[in-house]
C-alpha cells in the first residue's frame, strides 16, 4: 500500500535540477566544466548524488537546467542516466539550457531559471515541483518530503537541517515556529536566529524546495515583473512568507550515520576534505549502502593493478593504503595513501602520494613525491617532482588554496 501511495505521489512530481552556475569558489577545477560535473570520490561527477536521490526516490521526471560550460555535463547525463529512463512511461532525465522564451537573456538568478521555464513546467502540468541543488552531497528520501507537505498542507516546503550558530551565517537561515512553519528567512544573516528548542543550533536551507506547482507559478510571475535578484533565498522565500503557507521539513539522513551528512563542497578545502573524509576508517559518507545506490557513468577499463613487490634494500613496492583506488589504475612501484585516485591513473616507480585526489588519466613520473594536492584530468607529472612540500614555490606555478592544498588545473603542462 506503501509503495503505490509512493508511485503515485512521485509520478505527480517534476524534479528541476539547477546545474548553472560557475561555481568560481572551486576555481580552478571549475576552468573547463560546470561546478555539478566535477568529479568527486574517485568516480562519481557531484551531480550523481541528487540524482541518485530522484532516482531512489522513485522520481522519473527530472529536469537539469543547464548554463556555464555544460558540455561533459551534458556528456556525462547522456552516457550515464539517459538510459535508465522509459519515455513510453513518461519518464525522462534531460538538459534544459536557457532557450531565450522570455527574451534574449541568459538565467539571472535561481528563481528566474525556473521562470524561464515555465512553458515547459505547464506543459509537463505536474502537482508538485521539487527544485534542487545540483552541486551537494547528501542522500535523501524526497518522497518523505512530498508527504510531510501534504500533511501540513503547505504551499511550499524547504528542506532544512540544523547547524552551530556560528557557522549559520554562511547560508540562508529559517525562522520557524514549535509546529515548523516558517515565519521568518535570512540569507546569509550576521546574526542567524536560534532555533526555539535549541538556542546553540540555526536552522538553514539545504536549497532543496517544494512547491505546489500553481501556486510557484504565480509568484515566479510576480517576481518577474519586479525589480529584484531572482533568487528564491533572497527573493521568493521572503515575499511567500506573510501570504503563503511556508513549512521546513526537517532532514531524515538515508546515509544513516549518527551525524547527519549534507555537504556543499563550493570551495577547494571544503572539496578537498569531504574527499580526504572518504579514505577513513569509518567515513561519515557511507559509499556501500546497498539500500540506497548511487550511480554514474563507468567507461570500461580493467581492473586496478598493483606491480612490484621488491621493498627490500632500496627495492620498489605498489602498495595503496587507506586510499580509494579505481579501475584502469596501475601503482607500479609506488606508494599511495590517504588519497583517492580516480579511472586509469599511473603511479610510477619510487614515487609517494599522500593526502591527494588525483582525477582520471594522470601519470605520475617515477621519484615523484606529492602530498595534499588535487590534479585534475589529464596531467602528466615529470619525473622527480615535490608538489605540497614548498608552499611558497608551489604558489610561483599553481593555486594553492587558503589551508594549503595545491590545485593543477586540467591538462596543464608540468615543466
Amino acid at each position: 500500500m506503501h509503495r503505490g501511495r509512493k508511485e503515485r505521489r512521485t509520478r505527480e512530481t517534476l524534479a528541476l535540477v539547477l546545474a548553472g552556475g560557475k561555481g568560481e569558489r572551486l576555481h580552478p577545477l571549475t576552468i573547463h566544466r560546470a561546478k555539478p560535473a566535477v568529479p568527486f570520490g574517485g568516480k562519481y561527477r557531484i551531480i550523481d548524488f541528487t540524482l541518485s536521490n530522484c532516482i531512489n526516490s522513485n522520481i522519473r521526471k527530472i529536469a537539469v537546467l543547464t548554463q556555464y560550460k555544460s558540455l561533459s555535463l551534458n556528456k556525462h547525463l547522456a552516457l550515464g542516466w539517459e538510459k535508465l529512463f522509459n519515455p513510453e512511461l513518461r519518464e525522462f532525465i534531460m538538459s534544459v539550457p536557457p532557450q531565450q522564451r522570455v527574451d534574449d537573456r541568459w538565467y539571472e538568478g535561481t528563481a528566474d531559471a525556473v521562470y524561464q521555464n515555465i512553458y515547459f513546467i505547464e506543459k509537463e502540468a505536474s502537482h508538485f515541483l521539487l527544485i534542487l541543488s545540483g552541486d551537494h552531497i547528501y542522500k535523501m528520501d524526497y518522497y518523505e518530503m512530498v508527504e510531510c507537505h501534504l500533511k501540513s498542507n503547505a504551499i511550499g516546503t524547504i528542506a532544512a537541517i540544523e547547524i552551530d550558530r556560528d557557522k549559520a551565517s554562511a547560508f540562508g537561515v529559517i525562522e520557524v515556529n514549535r509546529e515548523s512553519r516558517i515565519i521568518g528567512f535570512e540569507e546569509k544573516p550576521q546574526d542567524p536566529k536560534p532555533i526555539p528548542w535549541s538556542p546553540n543550533q540555526s536552522l538553514i536551507s539545504m536549497g532543496v524546495y517544494l512547491f505546489n506547482t500553481r501556486d510557484i507559478i504565480d509568484e515566479l510571475k510576480t517576481d518577474a515583473l519586479c525589480l529584484t535578484a531572482h533568487d528564491f533565498g533572497r527573493n521568493i522565500i521572503p515575499a511567500m512568507i506573510e501570504t503563503r503557507r511556508l513549512f521546513a521539513y526537517n532532514f531524515q539522513d538515508e546515509n544513516k550515520k549518527e551525524a547527519k551528512y549534507w555537504r556543499d563542497v563550493g570551495t577547494i578545502d571544503g572539496y578537498w576534505e569531504a574527499n580526504m573524509d572518504l579514505v577513513s576508517v569509518d567515513p561519515m559518507f557511507n559509499f556501500y549502502d546497498k539500500d540506497w545506490p548511487l550511480r554514474t557513468y563507468q567507461p570500461q577499463y580493467p581492473p586496478a593493478k598493483f606491480v612490484f613487490a621488491q621493498e627490500y634494500k632500496g627495492g620498489r613496492l605498489g602498495i595503496a593504503l587507506d586510499s580509494i583506488v579505481c579501475d584502469g589504475c596501475i601503482i607500479s612501484g609506488g606508494r599511495v595513501q590517504n588519497s583517492i585516485l580516480s579511472p586509469n591513473v599511473r603511479i610510477n616507480s619510487w614515487t609517494e602520494i599522500q593526502e591527494s585526489v588525483l582525477m582520471e588519466n594522470v601519470e605520475i613520473g617515477r621519484r615523484c613525491k606529492i602530498k595534499k594536492a588535487i590534479i585534475d584530468k589529464d596531467v602528466r607529472v615529470p619525473e622527480g617532482t615535490r608538489i605540497g612540500y614548498s608552499i611558497e614555490e608551489d604558489r610561483k606555478r599553481f593555486y594553492v588554496s587558503p589551508k594549503g592544498i595545491v590545485v593543477i588545473p586540467k591538462g596543464v603542462e608540468i615543466k
